[in-house]
């Protein structure tokens, strides 16, 4: 009766949000923020009519590739003249995109950079059209003539590898004709991403409420993350009912896009000739499906490590009944601090000292540079990104910064992004100038050890430290078994759509509730709005993405206990042969130059094994009197 109760209280607030008390704090517009706060993208092109001087270039350019129709396999010369012309379209096309992109992300509302990003994704349309050719001509290469060609054209040589992944893609490349079709579905294939980034970023509206001084105060994406640390638990629950309203407002919606976007991913897949949309996405990276049945069979095995943490969360809140909104507020609460943003980059660049001078020298440069967009304002992208590689630019980092340890360390999560960039971006040739996302997290994630590390050393207090433990342990929470939590469920909800199984939107809420139940165990009351999560989480549009995190989390965690173990030397390999590598090897060989076998069970055991000996520790250091 009670829970009923609040329920109305919130759906009340809800509805007469926009007739409240007039002193809400609002988000600031754009101009209320100091220059050295956000992105300068005049680095990138120096305004709107440079941009579309390049535009216009590639606009005229790109029909000079059907110079090469039936002819990419006559010579080694013709070949190599090819991917140059590709490579100089490409690298216009990368920098045309990331301009757009980002001056469309500080305000979604801006129908300019809206038009902009539609234009360029015509003209990517296009140009898969005229190069519809490229594939299938391509895939009738052989090792035996890639010989010859690379004998009577010494500059192809360079490209080995790109032609060694052609010949692995041989069985799903498709003929010229089904190639071009295929192409004018693009527009179509990503049209339930851009409504969802649209949609809950810029057009859904969260009810206003009361903060924990009882000022009237919007709620908003970028601001859940505070709010689920505070220690006012009136204030968490207030929050989390409330803004999980539009999300159980709008399920059906949300439902059709998402499984929209899943039903798009699942037609590539059969007519490119795979089993499944999970075997083609493991595929474009080379890794065995193996990998992912082993990290979620695992975690479910030792779902056991996430009960003993909610017991242990349980009884130091002193909390009757453990809910979700309970999982991120600090058990410590006299150790909560409050971080400037100008602090945090003083703290994350000492906690990366170990990675050396060079290290330290191109991640400052992100500052001086101004890549990065630090506080959130009207419009503005919710969440936190750094943008992927574009050859030879340096990468920008978004921000919605709200001051908590968790924003700390978010930033250095995403300095590690980066970086990782930047090293792949000014050390590989264009061809192999990106990473995969299986390797992706594993810089952000080794990002987060380093600072981990760090503030565990200089802690000033018994209480400090285990307020750092308890957030080493919340991060394996969060980024390996909560994702895999995701993995598990994102691999459900397409099996059963490739199935031919009808899904609703109960259906993913109750599947989803399931899957956290487990994880989490009995201790943990799972509430309605939890189960809701699926419509909110971007990344299952990003077809078998999730997954990544907590392997990267995995390796990360193994290249952190061999620089412990081995010394700094293990870093300057790190940066020559994991930083630098971007796609020259594929991602699994990349790991085992640096010593780990991803298909090695007990790589993804020694996070559970990490996480218990954290709560050894902690219960130790609770019992010291």
């Amino acid at each position: 009766m009670l829970k009923i109760k609040i329920i109305t209280m919130f759906l009340s607030v809800y509805l007469v949000g926009g007739i409240m008390a007039q002193n809400i704090q609002e988000l600031p517009e754009r101009s209320q923020i100091d220059n050295k706060y956000k992105w300068d993208l005049s680095l990138i092109y120096a305004n709107d009519q440079e941009w579309e001087k390049d535009f216009n270039y590639v606009k005229n350019n790109y029909q000079k590739y059907k110079d090469f129709e039936g002819k990419l396999t006559n010579s080694g010369k013709i070949l190599y003249q090819a991917l140059k012309f590709d490579e100089e379209i490409g690298i216009k096309l990368d920098k045309l995109s990331l301009y757009s992109s980002l001056s469309k992300d500080l305000d979604l509302t801006n129908t300019n950079y809206i038009a902009m990003a539609q234009r360029l994704q015509d003209l990517r349309v296009k140009i898969s059209e005229i190069t519809a050719f490229w594939s299938p001509e391509l895939s009738t290469l052989t090792q035996e003539k890639l010989e010859k060609f690379y004998k009577e054209e010494k500059s192809l040589v360079q490209y080995k590898k790109f032609f060694d992944n052609v010949l692995r893609f041989k069985p799903h490349i498709l003929s010229k004709d089904k190639e071009a079709l295929i192409a004018q579905t693009m527009p179509v294939m990503t049209v339930p991403y851009e409504a969802f980034n649209t949609f809950v970023d810029a057009e859904m509206d969260f009810p206003v409420i009361k903060d924990e001084k009882g000022n009237d105060i919007k709620i908003s994406q970028g601001r859940y993350g505070a709010a689920m640390a505070s220690t006012d638990r009136d204030y968490r629950i207030r929050f989390y009912k409330n803004f999980y309203i539009p999300y159980m407002q709008y399920k059906n919606t949300l439902a059709t896009l998402m499984l929209g976007n899943a039903k798009a991913n699942i037609f590539d897949a059969k007519v490119r000739n795979y089993k499944s949309a999970r075997a083609a996405a493991l595929f474009q990276n080379n890794i065995p499906e193996s990998v992912y049945d082993n990290l979620v069979n695992t975690c479910r095995e030792n779902s056991h490590v996430v009960h003993r943490w909610v017991s242990i969360r349980k009884k130091l809140l002193n909390v009757k009944e453990y809910h979700p909104y309970d999982n991120y507020v600090t058990l410590f609460p006299s150790t909560k601090e409050e971080y400037t943003y100008d602090q945090a980059v003083e703290i994350v660049k000492n906690a990366l000292q170990p990675f050396g001078e060079d290290y330290l020298k191109n991640l400052q440069m992100a500052f001086d540079h101004r890549r990065i967009d630090v506080f959130e304002t009207k419009a503005k992208r919710s969440g936190a990104y750094s943008s992927s590689t574009t050859f030879r630019q340096e990468p920008y980092v978004l921000l919605n910064w709200n001051g908590t340890l968790s924003d700390v360390f978010t930033f250095a999560h995403e300095m590690g992004h980066n970086m990782h960039s930047y090293y792949t971006a000014y050390y590989q040739p264009y061809q192999y100038a990106s990473y995969s996302i299986f390797l992706a997290e594993v810089a952000s994630t080794l990002n987060e050890a380093l600072l981990q590390d760090y503030l565990i050393k200089n802690a000033k207090s018994k209480e400090q430290k285990l307020a750092l433990i308890e957030k080493a342990i919340t991060g394996i929470c969060a980024t390996f078994f909560r994702q895999t939590a995701f993995a598990d469920f994102e691999h459900k909800f397409y099996t059963a759509l490739e199935e031919g199984k009808p899904l609703t939107a109960d259906d993913l809420t109750e599947m989803y509730r399931n899957i956290y139940q487990e994880q989490w165990g009995p201790q943990m009351v799972v509430d309605n709005e939890e189960a809701y999560t699926w419509a909110r989480v971007p990344h299952f549009y990003y077809n078998f993405y999730v997954y990544q995190y907590a392997t990267s989390y995995a390796a990360s965690l193994a290249i952190m206990e061999k620089y412990k173990n081995e010394g700094p030397k293990v870093l300057q390999d790190y940066i020559e042969k994991f930083l630098k590598a971007g796609s020259s090897k594929y991602p699994i060989d990349v790991l085992k130059d640096m010593g780990v076998d991803m298909n090695d069970p007990s790589v993804v055991k020694a996070v559970v094994n990490r996480m218990n000996e954290l709560m050894n520790e902690m219960e130790k250091l609770l019992n010291e009197k």
